[in-house]
């Protein structure tokens, strides 16, 4: 039990920790400073030359949300074609059908606004190409298309103006190869290491320990889980989410998936003080957020670990908390802080399949909905 408190506030000192300088780091980038990341302008470049677009063109907020809504337009129609024809394009190798028009359309709207709502299970609702072409793709556009909204917000407080709030094409581009790229690589690199899937083959053929035959489904999963949690975004690879043993094998993973869905919005509202030049502005909002956040977590950590009192009345030993729904690997402190960071930030996530059991945790979960735009 000491162990799993003592994970939980690892995570939340990493956190706090890593979000200053990476919110320091995003507003370097957005400014235009010198970066380690430098390196990706020669690529940038091509983007902005096969899009035809000059990423130097200054934009007032109607140009700018205009760029952003053909954006967002032009890739939910591809990904309807793509969903409504998945099953003649390459990487199907378990055959799964065609989403069906109504299916394709909520699964669109739904992944385009970042609500990322599931009405299939990836197992067997989508294949592999659109895994990737559509699920991934659009997980990076929607919290991209956030960070380019934020960072135009960020230069008309700085500038104290809305005549002009920068260019939507160049902030979308830099969010994607200078922050959501780099540490979804870093992200994706640990869960491999950890036994994520990463890979094209089709369902692979294991011996149960009763000496049945199951088929379990695999795939590209490491690409695509980092995104789903750095980007707040929350849509399983498969249909259990991250309480999948493939989609989230071990306890590390669990830590690394936990934090990433935190560590950009955390490190926005630094980045915002550093790009305003008004640090003190950034430090109170933070402090405000973090603490209604750290309240969250001790109320609802300490009920699960506290274990359910209707168990106790029956005479059952709750050593290790209330483990209905949980995943014996994680334990009930782990599910419990992820129930808060996902509902905070309004990322859907899971990794457990009975979040709150205790009445008490469950009324947090309520609460910190009303404040899930904080983060």
């Amino acid at each position: 039990m000491n162990t799993e408190i003592l994970g939980v506030a690892l995570q939340i000192v990493l956190l706090i920790v890593i979000s200053y300088p990476l919110g320091k780091y995003i507003a370097k980038v957005y400014k235009g400073e010198k970066t380690w990341s430098d390196f990706m302008k020669p690529v940038e470049r091509l983007i902005y030359k096969v899009a035809g677009v000059n990423p130097e063109e200054e934009m007032n907020w109607k140009q700018f949300l205009k760029a952003l809504l053909i954006l967002n337009a032009f890739w939910f129609v591809w990904g309807m074609v793509l969903l409504c024809t998945q099953q003649w394009l390459p990487l199907n190798p378990d055959g799964n059908v065609n989403q069906t028009p109504d299916l394709a359309f909520n699964t669109c709207i739904s992944f385009m606004v970042n609500c990322n709502l599931q009405h299939y299970s990836g197992e067997s609702g989508l294949t592999y190409f659109t895994q990737l072409f559509v699920i991934m793709l659009f997980q990076f556009i929607t919290a991209a298309t956030g960070m380019a909204a934020m960072a135009g917000v960020m230069k008309g407080m700085a500038a104290k103006s809305t005549k002009t709030i920068g260019n939507f094409w160049k902030f979308l581009v830099l969010s994607c190869t200078r922050v959501l790229l780099p540490l979804s690589l870093v992200v994706g690199f640990i869960l491999i290491v950890q036994g994520t899937p990463m890979g094209f083959e089709g369902k692979m053929e294991v011996q149960t320990m009763e000496g049945q035959t199951q088929l379990v489904s695999q795939g590209p999963t490491a690409a695509i889980v980092p995104i789903k949690q750095l980007g707040t975004n929350g849509g399983g690879y498969f249909g259990c989410n991250s309480s999948h043993p493939l989609e989230n094998p071990t306890y590390l993973t669990d830590i690394v998936e936990c934090w990433s869905i935190l560590i950009i919005p955390m490190a926005m509202i630094f980045a915002l003080g550093f790009y305003t030049k008004r640090r003190k502005m950034a430090y109170s909002i933070y402090g405000v957020m973090l603490f209604a956040f750290l309240v969250g977590v001790c109320i609802n950590v300490s009920q699960e670990m506290g274990g359910n009192p209707r168990i106790d009345e029956m005479g059952i030993a709750q050593d290790n908390g209330a483990m209905e729904g949980k995943e014996v690997r994680l334990g009930a402190a782990a599910t419990a802080l992820w129930s808060i960071v996902t509902t905070v930030t309004s990322n859907g996530s899971v990794n457990g399949m009975h979040d709150s059991t205790m009445p008490l945790s469950g009324m947090m979960e309520m609460l910190n909905m009303q404040i899930n735009t904080w983060f």
